[in-house]
C-alpha cells in the first residue's frame, strides 16, 4: 500500500481506505456526495466487515429513497443524480458482502445496485441505449451512449471495467468525461463481471481477444460511428483485459491502460510466502491447499479477502484458483501489440507496482507512460482522487489520435 502521507487516511483498514478514496473519487461524475460518504464511513472499525457493509446498504438505500421521491414528485435532474449515487454505493456493499460468510443478500443487493444505475440511465440527460453485443451463443448486456448532437465528433470509446467495479463507477470515471468531449462510448459487463457473475454465473476467462473482437464488430456498425476512430479504455484489471486482447485485435486505433497490468497473478502470489509459492511451482497442490487451509484459519481477514477474489474465477481449491489466475498474463504476446498504448503509472500502485514500465517495456514502440505522484493527489491504484487529472491527460492523449 502506498503510505499516503501527502492526505490523511479515511480509514486505518488500507481496503477501506482504498474503496473510499475510490468512492469520493467518483464525485467528479456525479456517483458520490463526499459528505454523505464520510459520514456514512466513519467510526468503522478496522476490521468490522459487518459495520463495513451495513454502512455502505445503509448509504444506499436512503440516497435510493431520495431517488424514488424525487421520481415521483416529478424532479426529474435530482432523481437522475440520486439514483447514480445510489448504484455507485449499492456496488460497495455487493463487494462487502462477497467477502463475508452469509452471502444470501447478494444477489438481492446486485438486483438493487442495477435497477437503480437503469433509473438513472432512463432520466439522465444523455442519449443512451440499452443494447444487447451478439457474443459466442449468447450475447453481452450493454448501454451506448451518444454525447449531445452539437458535441459529437464521431470518435467512440469502449470502456472495459475492472474485476469488481461498477458501471456507475465506469461512468464517473470514464465515460462522463469522454461525454463532455464528443465521443460516443460503449460500457458493456464482460465475462465475470457484474451481471454476467451475479446473475448468469459466468466467470472470467483470460482470452479477451474473443470479447472484445466482437465488441468491436458491434460498435463499428453503430450510427454516428466511426469504425477508423474507436478507441479502448481500461481500468484496474481492465487494463489486462485491453492488453490481452490488443495482441491479436488491431482494429482499435488507440487504447489506453489505466494502469499498466502484465500479470494479474502477482498480486496473489505476492502476498504468499515463498516456501509456498515453490509448492505451487511444483505442482504439489494438495499440500498446498492444505497449508493454505490452515493459514486461512488464523487469518480471517486474508479469508475474507480470498472469498471476495476468488469469487469470478469460478474455480474450488487454493490451488486451483492461483492456477487460473495465472493464465491472466500478457508477457508472451504483449509483443504484438501494434495499437498506440497509453500506459497510467501511479506512485504507490499497491496491487501491480511496476508494471506498466513492464508492460511499456514489452511494447516499446507503441506505448506512451503517463505518471501520476503523490505530490499530485494523484497516487494509489487508479489514481482515486485524481480522476479530473486522469481523464485530462488520457483524454487530451486520445484526442490527438481520434481527430478526424
Amino acid at each position: 500500500m502506498s503510505t499516503h502521507d501527502t492526505i490523511t487516511r479515511f480509514s486505518p483498514n488500507a481496503d477501506y481506505d482504498f474503496e473510499i478514496r475510490s468512492a469520493i473519487g467518483h464525485a467528479v461524475g456525479g456517483a458520490a456526495d463526499i459528505g454523505e460518504v464520510l459520514a456514512a464511513t466513519a467510526g468503522i472499525k478496522k476490521n468490522d466487515h459487518e459495520g463495513w457493509f451495513t454502512a455502505w446498504n445503509g448509504l444506499a438505500e436512503r440516497t435510493a429513497g431520495i431517488a424514488d421521491a424525487a421520481a415521483a414528485a416529478g424532479h426529474r435532474v435530482s432523481a437522475s443524480d440520486a439514483y447514480l449515487r445510489a448504484s455507485a454505493y449499492y456496488s460497495v456493499a455487493v463487494n462487502a458482502i462477497s467477502a463475508l460468510p452469509d452471502a444470501t443478500e447478494l444477489a438481492p443487493t446486485f438486483k438493487k445496485q442495477r435497477a437503480a444505475w437503469d433509473s438513472f440511465v432512463a432520466l439522465a440527460p444523455v442519449r443512451a441505449e440499452r443494447v444487447d453485443i451478439p457474443f459466442e451463443l449468447s450475447s453481452l448486456p450493454g448501454y451506448f451512449f451518444r454525447p449531445a448532437k452539437e458535441q459529437a465528433t464521431g470518435a467512440t470509446l469502449v470502456a472495459v471495467n475492472g474485476s469488481d467495479g461498477s458501471l456507475a463507477g465506469l461512468w464517473a470515471s470514464c465515460v462522463s468525461q469522454a461525454l463532455d468531449r464528443g465521443y460516443n462510448v460503449l460500457v458493456f459487463d464482460g465475462p465475470g463481471q457484474q451481471s454476467q457473475l451475479f446473475e448468469r454465473n459466468v466467470p472470467f476467462r483470460p482470452d479477451w481477444e474473443n470479447v472484445l473482437t466482437p465488441v468491436y464488430d458491434f460498435v463499428a456498425r453503430q450510427q454516428g460511428v466511426d469504425p477508423s476512430r474507436v478507441g479502448l479504455y481500461g481500468i484496474s484489471q481492465g487494463s489486462y483485459w485491453v492488453a490481452r486482447a490488443l495482441a491479436f485485435e488491431h482494429r482499435y486505433a488507440a487504447a489506453i491502460t489505466d494502469p499498466g497490468l502484465v500479470d494479474v497473478s502477482t498480486s496473489w502470489t505476492g502476498q504468499l510466502p515463498k516456501s509456498l509459492v515453490k509448492l505451487l511451482d511444483e505442482g504439489q497442490n494438495e499440500k498446498f491447499d492444505k497449508e493454505m487451509g490452515l493459514g486461512m484459519k488464523f487469518s480471517p481477514e486474508t479469508a475474507r479477502t480470498w472469498q471476495f477474489r476468488a469469487r469470478p474465477y469460478g474455480v474450488t481449491g487454493y490451488a486451483e484458483t492461483l492456477d487460473a489466475v495465472r493464465a491472466y498474463t500478457v508477457a508472451d504476446v504483449a509483443a504484438k501489440i501494434t495499437t498506440p498504448l497509453l500506459i497510467t503509472d501511479p506512485e504507490g500502485e499497491q496491487f501491480w507496482p511496476g508494471q506498466a514500465d513492464r508492460l511499456a517495456s514489452l511494447t516499446p514502440s507503441v506505448s506512451t507512460v503517463v505518471r501520476f505522484t503523490e505530490a499530485e493527489g494523484a497516487d494509489g491504484h487508479c489514481q482515486p482522487l485524481a480522476r479530473t487529472l486522469t481523464a485530462q491527460r488520457m483524454f487530451d492523449w486520445l484526442d490527438d489520435r481520434l481527430s478526424s
